[in-house]
């Protein structure tokens, strides 16, 4: 039976030489790909266009315009001391943030009285609105002199401290999203193709004729795609250390399983989805349909999944990526163990198994 299975594979890798296309697609389009949506999606907001209006004129607002202007977030595109421009600028798009100091600041912060400095923000988009709010509150709460009276009693001051992550770059956050989603994609439609093409030029009737066994069959014709697809997923790895800083802090040999298992039902569902094709086109948009908007939407690669309908929730289940993502990032952000994510390994094993038991018995009604 090995025998057999690795006369497939040797075939299966003579075939793939002659079509080198297929071996670069599945090996070299997951690092393309990432390095194009790696730098390309991104949460964080920079050259927020600022618009200032300083009705105080003192060293104190000063301060407070420099942090803003050095911060890195914002670009100074206008300077003023009349607050009534502020809705023209906003309302042109010459300004996103305006912010406004009020004539007494300096003078209220040195009687130890509070200062309402406002930011106004454009917030057509609730997004980036939401996250220059967030670095104006850091902003502002780095320059606030502190408090020369110590707190009264019984009175509590929130002391933020994030873990992980803790310059909160949403590259950490959706790089491991992005491998996930483009192994998931390039490995279905990669399988799918292969299979496929051997029925479009008739070999797959030949292979009828011999001896082999449904699972001689598959083993041999997914083991090179599995070495190319493992090879692929550990340049991708890699490639997100190297360039988006994202860290490796738990066990290596833990993330190669967990990456095998995710890569089996990824090959897995490209056979079983060949099995029901005739054509190469009818494959791609199969294996397209069925990958490439449950990985984006319903894995919690963008959105979480416990801000949707619990029906969705329950969707979410058959999504392999979801399992993935979780033990992903457990492992690279984390360093946590099996203990944490251990139930997700298991769907992974079940997805894999299920997947590949429906295209062996596909393949042996073919047979």
């Amino acid at each position: 039976m090995m025998r057999r299975t690795l006369a497939v594979a040797v075939k299966e890798v003579l075939q793939l030489r002659r079509d080198w296309r297929t071996a670069l697609a599945l090996v070299g389009m997951p690092v393309v790909l990432l390095l194009i949506y790696g730098f390309a999606l991104s949460f964080d907001v920079r050259h927020v266009r600022l618009a200032v209006v300083d009705a105080d004129g003192s060293r104190a607002a000063r301060e407070v315009e420099r942090a803003f202007v050095h911060s890195g977030y914002f670009d100074l595109v206008h300077r003023g001391e009349d607050s009534r421009i502020v809705d023209s600028l906003l309302d042109s798009g010459r300004a996103q943030a305006a912010l406004v100091i009020p004539a007494g600041h300096a003078a209220a912060l040195a009687a130890s009285r509070p200062s309402a400095v406002q930011l106004v923000l454009d917030g057509s988009d609730a997004q980036t609105a939401a996250t220059v709010l967030a670095y104006a509150r850091q902003i502002v709460a780095a320059v606030s002199p502190p408090p020369r009276r110590p707190p009264s009693a019984g009175s509590a001051a929130a002391r933020p401290l994030v873990w992980y992550n803790p310059d909160l770059a949403s590259s950490r956050f959706l790089v491991p999203g992005l491998v996930a989603f483009i192994l998931m994609v390039t490995t279905v439609i990669a399988t799918a193709l292969a299979v496929v093409r051997e029925k479009e030029r008739g070999s797959w009737e030949s292979l009828r004729a011999t001896p082999l066994g449904a699972l001689e069959l598959l083993a041999g014709k997914t083991l090179p795609y599995l070495v190319l697809a493992a090879a692929a997923a550990a340049g991708a790895l890699l490639l997100a250390h190297v360039l988006f800083q994202v860290p490796l802090r738990g066990s290596p040999l833990w993330l190669a399983l967990v990456t095998l298992l995710f890569l089996l039902g990824g090959l897995g569902w490209g056979v079983f989805l060949s099995t029901l094709a005739d054509t190469q086109q009818v494959a791609f948009q199969a294996a397209l349909f069925t990958t490439m908007l449950p990985t984006l939407l319903l894995s919690g690669f963008i959105f979480p999944i416990s801000s949707m309908p619990p029906l969705i929730q329950a969707i979410t289940h058959l999504v392999p990526a979801r399992y993935f993502l979780i033990a992903l990032r457990g492992i690279v952000l984390k360093g946590t163990g099996p203990e944490v994510w251990g139930a997700d390994m298991i769907g992974l094993a079940v997805f894999a198994v299920a997947v590949l038991a429906l295209a062996t018995v596909r393949t042996v009604r073919s047979l």
